[in-house]
């Protein structure tokens, strides 16, 4: 069973994304911020991370960054899931590591096609 990682602090977003990953057959984690995140991320070591940019304490940048640079977590694929959507903030994210970069509002369906064709 493929374990994703939702990080976001939109409870409406989150409870959608929980809801459709579990019906995929997905372990399902939650963090609300970018600390609560790591710590998930160290203890569980999910296949894939959706990952929110803009959240209180630790930003999703700060965020990317720490899973990157450590090295159990740095083979996890990072999708930034975002409002953010200038072309420097997709290019920003992408330069950053990240395997992904789609931006709010987004289609579930093919969030579900993205997210089946990084982990496959």
């Amino acid at each position: 069973m493929k374990k994703i990682l939702i990080v976001d602090d939109e409870p409406n977003i989150v409870m959608s994304l929980e809801y459709t990953f579990k019906k995929k057959n997905f372990e399902v984690y939650i963090a609300r911020d970018g600390g609560e995140a790591l710590h998930i991320a160290k203890e569980k070591i999910p296949d894939i991370v959706l990952l929110d940019i803009m959240m209180p304490n630790v930003d999703g940048y700060e965020t990317l960054k720490k899973i990157k640079s450590n090295k159990s977590l740095k083979g996890i694929k990072v999708v930034f899931l975002t409002a953010k959507n200038k072309a420097s903030d997709i290019e920003k994210g992408l330069q950053m590591g990240a395997d992904k970069y789609i931006t709010k509002p987004f289609s579930v369906k093919k969030l579900v096609l993205e997210i089946n064709e990084l982990l496959n």
